[in-house]
């Protein structure tokens, strides 16, 4: 699991717009080499990381404007979920709070995430998303719709005896850590 939080000096309206600028992402996230957005709710990502390429999609499981993105990968093998959130500072500022959770392929990936280099690569990005968002005066776009948990993907039923992870919380409190979206995975047994 990897938290980590940043305060933004820009108002909580630009640095959520601008999170929601998908296909931006390369511009300040290490290892990202493009993302497509293909619908209101998915999201295609093709990564570069240590000379391993992959590609993935993810769906938005719930959005709602100036709060939170909850989202879970839903095609290509990797496996991971997490929610962002955004509280008002003030009205200059904007703390972001980003929750994920990845299950790592391959005794590298687990190395790696035992090393602590997720939470590292994790921390540097959101750095560079605030620098991003500080050098601009407003957004380079914005999406504002609301998507909610029960217009997501069902999830495949599990075997019994297998917990079922619980939807994102309506609304979280700023100070608690926050829930994950539901994850879609076949169970592989």
């Amino acid at each position: 699991m990897v938290h980590d939080t940043i305060e933004v000096d820009a108002p909580l309206r630009r640095v959520y717009d601008q999170w929601t600028q998908f296909e931006e992402f390369p511009r300040f996230m290490h290892g990202v080499v493009a993302v497509e957005q293909t619908d209101e709710r998915h999201v295609r990502w093709r990564t570069g990381i240590a000379g391993v390429r992959r590609e993935f999609e993810t769906e938005i499981v719930d959005q709602l404007p100036d709060e939170r993105i909850a989202w879970r990968t839903v095609d290509g093998g990797i496996r991971h979920r997490g929610v962002v959130t955004f509280e008002p500072v003030d009205d200059r500022h904007t703390r972001v709070r980003l929750t994920m959770e990845i299950e790592p392929e391959g005794m590298a990936e687990r190395a790696a995430a035992a090393l602590g280099i997720v939470s590292s690569r994790v921390s540097g990005d959101l750095r560079r998303f605030k620098d991003f968002v500080e050098d601009r005066h407003a957004a380079t776009g914005a999406w504002r719709g609301r998507l909610r948990p029960e217009g997501a993907r069902r999830s495949p039923e599990r075997p019994p005896g297998t917990v079922r992870p619980s939807p994102p919380s309506p609304l979280p409190s700023p100070d608690a850590p926050q829930p994950l979206p539901p994850d879609t995975r076949k169970d592989s047994s």
